[in-house]
């Protein structure tokens, strides 16, 4: 690779880095390549951009920003091969780190940044997959609005009954 060609990747791999606040690195040194194109398939499926990268290259378009955005941590990680997940929802890359371990023995969880939170180790894949997204907290937060609303309308819905049914008691009482 000519300097170049390294100047394009750091820059290349600086931008996504910035412009994605869900990244995950990961191990998957022992996978065939059969494996590894069932991965990419896997990735595509579910929206994930997944890239083998050299640590070093990454080390670099980390380092410029690793101060503002907190991408200290990661570097320590950044030893043997190295994969990275990009995806849009903070979970999926977990979730689809799951579905493939399945399967197969790997990939391993090296790290994940998100949101400028860094998670370190692979025990750690549970808890990301379990993460809400931005759509399903909004429906969470909507659902609880709606709930006292649902019981007031209930409730006056049931004392308009309850009042009609004793006038109409009273009524049958005159009569």
């Amino acid at each position: 690779m000519t300097r170049e060609e390294k100047t394009s990747v750091i820059a290349e791999l600086k931008e996504q880095f910035d412009n994605n606040p869900y990244f995950y690195f990961a191990d998957s040194s022992t996978l065939t390549v059969e494996q590894v194109n069932k991965l990419r398939g896997l990735c595509f499926e579910k929206g994930v951009e997944m890239k083998v990268i050299k640590n070093t290259l990454a080390k670099k378009a980390l380092a410029e920003n690793a101060e503002e955005k907190g991408f200290g941590p990661l570097m320590d990680v950044l030893k043997g091969p190295t994969t990275v997940l990009f995806a849009d929802t903070a979970n999926v890359p977990a979730k689809v780190i799951k579905e493939f371990r399945k399967k197969f023995d790997r990939p391993l969880l090296k790290a994940a940044y998100i949101d400028s939170s860094v998670f370190i180790g692979d025990d750690q894949v549970d808890s990301l997959a379990s993460l809400k997204s931005k759509e399903e907290l909004v429906g969470d937060v909507i659902l609880l609005l709606q709930s006292p609303i649902k019981n007031v309308l209930g409730s006056l819905q049931s004392g308009g009954n309850t009042i009609s049914g004793l006038l109409k008691a009273l009524e049958e009482r005159a009569q």
